[in-house]
């Protein structure tokens, strides 16, 4: 099998053709566009580049872009970890205040063990200033 050669492409693309629309009922001619193969394409490409385009535009910069998995903006991330810090610091705080009152509720009470210090306590002597 031949391979066609490109002056032969090249011509094919550049070869005019003619569409023409008409009215059924009274054949009138509409709109007639003189097209090549080449045209065509160049059109096509031209609207499929723009709409790819609008849509990266669209995303950019609009806040549709959160709405895309996996997306994350570096400020978002700081104020996250930032909260999960705080919210981390505002448990433990909770817990030990809800300790705290427990304590003070059992000494209020009288629920709790007493154990006596009997360790002896050594004070130290007084010195005596003599002139």
């Amino acid at each position: 099998m031949a391979k066609p050669a490109a002056g032969n492409t090249l011509k094919r693309l550049r070869n005019r053709y003619r569409l023409v629309v008409m009215n059924d009922d009274t054949y009138e001619e509409v709109v007639t566009f003189k097209l090549s193969r080449l045209s065509v394409y160049v059109a096509l490409s031209t609207i499929f580049v723009v709409l790819v385009g609008l849509t990266v535009a669209l995303i950019v910069f609009t806040p549709l872009k959160y709405y895309i998995p996996g997306y994350d903006d570096m400020k978002l991330g700081r104020e996250y970890k930032q909260m999960k810090y705080k919210v981390d610091s505002l448990e433990k705080q909770v817990i030990y205040q809800t300790q705290y009152i427990n304590n003070v509720k059992k000494v209020l009470t009288g629920n709790t063990p007493v154990a006596l210090d009997t360790n002896k306590i050594e004070l130290p002597k007084e010195e005596t200033i003599t002139d």
